[in-house]
């Protein structure tokens, strides 16, 4: 018989030749449900939302007593206050807060009488040393976004979360088929002419080591009727075949022939030594790779060619260890007793690897899940100040933190909401996002840090956002205000509002709790400016002090029975299922540097503000009016 001329493609337009076939059939990532605690190492199929807060419950963060923060008001060291047994009660660590105290004393800070009362020498400040519900993760909030790793942290942050099954991309199937009349199982005692089968466990460790699943066929001879029947019998039961062996152009090379009347050849040889006989061809959406007999020439066609497929197929390649040089964007301050390890995210912006510390809490378990590096501080050093340049033992791949969209500023939602979006529709994007409030934002991006800033800030003159603070802040005009939402910011209270909070004014009634945002953030500069409108002396307000750092933590702490009302946006309270009692409709917009703007990933950001996919998602959360996002707004 005559025997077709090899092709000679080059390889990188094999690879991408070979996925546009397999995508104009089909070819598509699979789902399935699994338990989270077997997740380990799988990639979500979509975002994943936490269903309770975690902790669920306010706990004491230290050995010591629980007590009323009002009975310890005036104690000094001058003036001790002493509590008698009634009025705290004895905690250990991660024991319950009960429902009538507010503060933890820890046992180093009190002395013990004889008489079983207890002396304070200073005041404790309601909410101190308590472990507040949702610290770590509070219910709603997205856990982790879609066609994203599983890490061992983040298997915790889900259980912490509530949940308790995750929808994941199933591993692809590899069917490997060994063919040759030579081959034989692997054994002791081979025969002259004997070759021993090992390419397939070979092939079978790799696809595994890539997130895929393998099963090695039983050896077929060189008939062509019984490759034909092995080949189809595994397309039917596989997502993905390799033929070993029989690619190039003997005369009991068959495997062309075979793909090409079970599906179609794309091209029969790569313009890659060795590997020049590869065949890429399928049926339908599955793919079948005839791969070379010689082991290095295998091993070389499937990394080349066929982990392409399953790394199309998972989203995600595996992170390298290494470790590079970066900027802190705030400054690490730790004790000179230890060796410490600081969860820090990362992303370049304008050359330089910016690093951004984490939580430090024990407890805060998914400050590891989103960890990009771990910031080493070695004995002795009481820590690094901001700008300082480190070392940094990445997590993270150089190339994701590279295709990082690096965000500093104010809290919302709808971050988590754009960050997914641009994963989701580029899976080498990724948004590592950073809540320092507005005016940290401002800092931040003076400072070269970050991308891209949320900002809300209210002029208190004239009652506009953001404008006079781009001139204020940046006289040179070097960034741009781009447009987001408006939001509507109210107070948020309990369901059924049974303390009858009409208005802002009422926060300051004798039996409300209030909780509030970080000092530096918009909704932290709306409120000191209402209390100066309705003339309120915000010291005389119970828990003024008390902050939090996001809508939804602050919405936890109300829906947890902490705290009565606190100011937050529409969307936190309706996640939470809270009364909300509207006060104002506010701009919240993106501060973008210019030297950032003609980047990819900032093009891509604003062209996601954009869509009509964005619009619908923020429109859905409610509390949001949408009206021309991604557009600049002038200054003058």
């Amino acid at each position: 018989m005559g025997f077709e001329y090899l092709t000679n493609v080059p390889l990188e337009q094999a690879r991408k030749d070979y996925v546009k076939l397999l995508e104009s059939h089909g070819f598509a990532p699979k789902t399935e449900v699994i338990p989270v605690y077997e997740a380990c190492g799988r990639v979500t199929a979509r975002a994943v939302y936490a269903h309770i807060c975690a902790p669920h419950y306010a706990a004491s963060a230290m050995d010591g007593v629980a007590v009323n923060a009002k009975d310890t008001f005036g104690a000094t060291e001058t003036t001790p206050v002493t509590l008698q047994p009634g009025q705290y009660i004895v905690l250990d660590t991660g024991d319950p807060i009960p429902e009538d105290r507010d503060a933890v004393i820890m046992v180093e800070d009190l002395v013990k009488n004889e008489d079983g009362s207890i002396t304070i020498h200073a005041a404790a400040a309601p909410w101190q040393h308590i472990r507040q519900i949702g610290e770590d993760v509070c219910a709603g909030e997205m856990i982790l976004p879609g066609h994203m790793t599983v890490s061992p942290a983040a298997i915790g942050s889900m259980i912490a979360g509530g949940v308790l099954e995750i929808e994941v991309i199933r591993r692809p199937l590899v069917g490997i088929i060994p063919t040759g009349d030579e081959i034989i199982p692997p054994c002791t005692d081979p025969k002259p002419g004997d070759i021993l089968e090992f390419n397939g466990s070979i092939f079978s460790a790799m696809v595994k080591g890539w997130g895929a699943e393998a099963v090695v066929y039983p050896i077929v001879p060189d008939k062509f009727e019984q490759i034909k029947d092995m080949v189809a019998k595994a397309a039917s039961e596989c997502d993905m075949v390799i033929l070993n062996a029989g690619s190039s152009a003997g005369r009991e090379d068959f495997s062309a022939k075979v793909i090409r009347e079970l599906g179609e050849v794309l091209y029969h040889g790569i313009a890659m030594k060795p590997g020049k006989p590869a065949i890429l061809g399928c049926q339908g959406a599955k793919p079948i790779l005839g791969v070379p007999g010689y082991p290095v020439s295998g091993i070389l066609v499937i990394e080349q060619l066929l982990k392409p497929l399953i790394d199309h197929w998972l989203q995600l390649p595996a992170a390298p260890a290494q470790y590079a040089g970066a900027t802190l964007t705030r400054p690490v301050v730790s004790g000179l007793k230890y060796e410490e390890f600081v969860r820090v995210r990362m992303g370049c912006v304008g050359g330089r690897l910016m690093a951004s510390p984490l939580s430090r809490g024990s407890g805060v378990v998914s400050s590891f899940m989103k960890a990009d590096g771990i910031l080493e501080v070695p004995q002795g050093l009481e820590g690094y100040e901001a700008g300082a340049e480190v070392s940094v033992r990445l997590l993270s791949p150089m190339e994701k933190l590279q295709n990082t969209l690096v965000v500093i500023g104010s809290h919302d939602p709808l971050l988590d909401e754009l960050g997914d979006m641009l994963h989701l529709e580029n899976p080498e994007l990724y948004m590592s996002s950073s809540h320092v409030g507005s005016m940290g934002g401002i800092m931040a991006i003076r400072r070269g840090e970050a991308h891209a800033a949320g900002c809300h800030l209210l002029d208190t003159n004239d009652g506009t956002y953001n404008r006079s603070f781009m001139k204020k802040y940046f006289p040179k005009g070097d960034v741009k205000l781009v447009r987001c939402v408006g939001r509507q910011q109210g107070l948020m209270v309990a369901k059924g509002n049974p303390l009858n909070i009409r208005g802002f004014s009422d926060i300051a009634g004798e039996n409300v709790r209030y909780v509030n945002r970080q000092k530096g953030s918009g909704t932290r500069i709306l409120t000191d400016y209402l209390c100066k409108q309705e003339k309120l002396d915000a010291s005389a307000i119970y828990g003024y002090d008390r902050e939090e750092l996001t809508h939804t933590s602050v919405a936890a702490q109300i829906v947890s029975g902490s705290a009565d009302a606190g100011m937050g946006i529409y969307s936190a309270a309706k996640l939470y299922d809270l009364d909300f009692i509207p006060i104002c409709i506010e701009e919240y917009d993106l501060i973008i540097p210019d030297h950032a703007w003609d980047t990819p990933m900032v093009q891509r950001l604003l062209a996601t503000l954009k869509s009509d996919a964005f619009r619908d998602k923020i429109l859905a959360m409610g509390g949001y009016t949408v009206e021309c996002p991604g557009e600049v707004i002038p200054l003058d």
